[in-house]
């Protein structure tokens, strides 16, 4: 019997759970018209109030993830893992992460997004690098899969159709924030592309989309019952996100950044967060039993140079200028630079730089989206000279802004002086990785 929408809106309204079949009927509406825009924005924000059994996640989850086509990858012998991040600034961690697992022997069928508002997306820094096609076709991708064993594509058009309307939806209507929204959004999207786990980073702070760690916790634990009632191995890592991640925010300018990390070269935080996913991946994936084993075989990949050489690969594989790997200067670059400070007469340290200020400052040069349609600046961007925990001699430089034109660098600078904070003694930093949550625990 066809169920009308308002019939479903009313149920969610009043605080009662959906059956499976009205879940599936919303889906199977959304992606077919059934469901005006309208009634999917009530039904929403009846969510958000109301909020979602597990039960009832999960089932949407199923259902988003069959709203289009599901990938099968038989052909594909070895672990095929992928890693999800729920956003920060500075977060370059994918570019690392997949030529580097895919060394130690796993298979990353990666399809990742793009960045809107404070956050950068995957597909954005990738596209800094010159040719480089986030587009392939279904037979280019799976050859590529068994040939390198690593691919980092964007969402197409026929996978998770429903997420598409959806996400679009939620953004304009003020129905972001809602954990089984976000679950199945993420999760509709992962766990179509044919894995056999998944390893989350789930970041919490200013500087990401759940504010404090009791709010990134309960999303992690959310999104790791539901892919194991799925199925699928899952664990997640809660990571702090206060301040930028590494010393790179601009597409080009993180590239950079990623290939320094492949070198060996890379700093601290970048690293902690970057081998501490990479080894989770290859714990779940069976390569490896213990961290101490997936650590020392990481640490060997990187310095053999079979991990940058995999990024060379996965350059060449989709299009790119592989050259970049040698020669920076082929990468889209600003030739104006300016650098912020703050006055102090005395010396001081950095007691905090706020991400989300920052990932804003970089917006504000072009390096982010501030709508759907923006036009990014793959060269434009922020240098952290400073970290948390850094001494600052009065005078002493922090951030250095690459910029295209004087109005968008002044209004950068004037973000970027509300971010910076000074202390007289030094602050206690510590690790960014907090807790990992797996279904058994």
């Amino acid at each position: 019997m066809k169920m009308l929408p308002q019939e479903i809106i009313a149920r969610k309204r009043d605080g009662l759970a959906l059956t499976r079949a009205q879940v599936e009927a919303f889906v199977t509406g959304v992606v077919s018209g059934d469901f005006k825009d309208y009634q999917s924005s009530a039904l929403l924000m009846a969510i958000v109030l109301k909020g979602m059994s597990p039960e009832e996640t999960g089932w949407l989850t199923e259902a988003m993830m069959r709203s289009g086509r599901i990938v099968e990858l038989p052909e594909i012998t070895r672990p095929k893992v992928d890693k999800h991040s729920t956003g920060g600034v500075g977060d370059k961690v994918s570019l690392i992460l997949a030529p580097l697992v895919a060394a130690c022997g796993l298979c990353v069928p990666m399809m990742s997004g793009r960045g809107l508002g404070h956050t950068g997306g995957t597909l954005d820094k990738l596209e800094a690098i010159p040719g480089f096609r986030t587009e392939l076709s279904d037979a280019a991708y799976r050859q590529q899969l068994q040939d390198i064993h690593q691919a980092m594509i964007g969402q197409s058009a026929d996978m998770v159709p429903a997420d598409r309307k959806l996400y679009a939806l939620r953004d304009v209507t003020a129905t972001v924030e809602s954990i089984p929204l976000i679950c199945s959004s993420i999760l509709g999207k992962k766990l179509a592309e044919g894995i056999d786990a998944l390893v989350l980073d789930v970041k919490f702070g200013h500087g990401a989309f759940m504010p404090n760690e009791a709010s990134g916790r309960e999303l992690a634990e959310a999104l790791v019952a539901i892919s194991a009632s799925m199925g699928k191995p899952t664990s997640a890592l809660l990571t702090r996100m206060e301040q930028p991640l590494g010393r790179m925010i601009g597409n080009s300018l993180e590239v950079i950044e990623a290939i320094d990390c492949l070198r060996g070269e890379g700093p601290e935080d970048l690293m902690e967060v970057t081998y501490a996913l990479c080894a989770e991946m290859l714990m779940l994936g069976g390569i490896h039993s213990t961290v101490d084993d997936a650590m020392a075989a990481l640490k060997a990949a990187i310095q053999s140079g079979a991990a940058l050489a995999g990024f060379r690969e996965l350059i060449a594989a989709q299009g790119g200028d592989p050259r970049v790997i040698d020669d920076y200067k082929r990468l889209p670059l600003c030739e104006s630079c300016c650098e912020v400070g703050v006055e102090s007469t005395e010396t001081m340290y950095v007691s905090g730089l706020d991400a989300r200020s920052f990932g804003e400052a970089a917006c504000l040069l072009g390096a982010g989206r501030v709508s759907t349609d923006s036009v990014i600046d793959p060269a434009v961007g922020l240098e952290l000279l400073k970290k948390v925990g850094d001494r600052v001699q009065p005078g002493e430089p922090i951030v250095r802004i690459h910029y295209r034109d004087e109005e968008s660098c002044a209004a950068a600078e004037a973000r970027l002086q509300t971010a910076i904070h000074l202390a007289s003694a030094a602050p206690s930093v510590g690790p960014l990785v907090v807790d990992r949550i797996s279904h058994k625990s």
